[in-house]
């Protein structure tokens, strides 16, 4: 049987595709308050300014591809049981080839009804007032937004607690609640984390600590893997 490998990934290996994230200067997110464009509360106030800022988030995540780290991360389905847990909200996972990946946060190309939050994918760049779904309702971006909860929470917790290996990249573990999900590595026989910048360990989780980014870390550390 193989043994398996989660793999969970933070902003950091998206920024390295060319994507605007939260924590950068200078990108997309320096031009908005992020209480003008990702709470419930700013799509009841205004959902035209939200629909704006999200096609321009999609706009940018179409001209962007996958990057030499998700495709190594791909590589472990060779040898393991490979499983990704994403807060990324694109599809550059799935655009390398991933099998398995499941998104904590949502995704920015599909949508999803205010009446009963049927999801429906978006066909192109935009998402507009007006386009509704049979049922007459609203389309939003199927996005979790500050203040609203993590509704894969459970199933990544169950994920982790399986992990032989568990493999954080690109985030700073600051994002909760899936920062937490390091604690449910409890079966875990090594925690690697990859990121360029030092990271707060409150809670003495035993982990490696790669600091390098993840075009750099992540081949290393796979090769090292497959041929261990």
């Amino acid at each position: 049987m193989k043994k398996k490998v989660v793999v969970f990934t933070g902003a950091g290996i998206s920024a390295e595709s060319g994507l605007s994230t939260f924590r950068d200067s200078g990108g997309l997110w320096d031009m908005y308050n992020i209480e003008d464009v990702a709470t419930p509360n700013a799509f009841s106030k205004n959902p035209k300014i939200v629909l704006d800022f999200y096609n321009r988030r999609r706009r940018q995540l179409l001209k962007c591809k996958p990057n030499i780290a998700h495709y190594s991360i791909n590589k472990l389905m060779n040898k393991f049981d490979l499983s990704i847990i994403t807060q990324n909200i694109d599809d550059l996972h799935e655009r390398s080839g991933a099998l398995d990946v499941l998104h904590l946060h949502g995704k920015l190309i599909e949508s999803k009804s205010i009446i009963d939050n049927k999801v429906y994918q978006i066909s192109g760049e935009e998402l507009n007032l007006g386009d509704c779904c049979p049922k007459g309702g609203q389309l939003r971006p199927n996005v979790v937004w500050f203040g609203e909860q993590v509704p894969n929470m459970e199933i990544a917790i169950n994920m982790v607690k399986k992990a032989h290996i568990f493999i954080i990249i690109g985030t700073s573990l600051n994002v909760y609640p899936a920062a937490s999900l390091v604690n449910y590595a409890i079966n875990t026989k090594r925690i690697i984390l990859i990121d360029p910048n030092s990271v707060t360990n409150e809670n003495d989780i035993n982990f490696e600590l790669i600091l390098k980014k993840a075009t750099d870390g992540v081949p290393e550390l796979v090769s090292e893997l497959l041929n261990d």
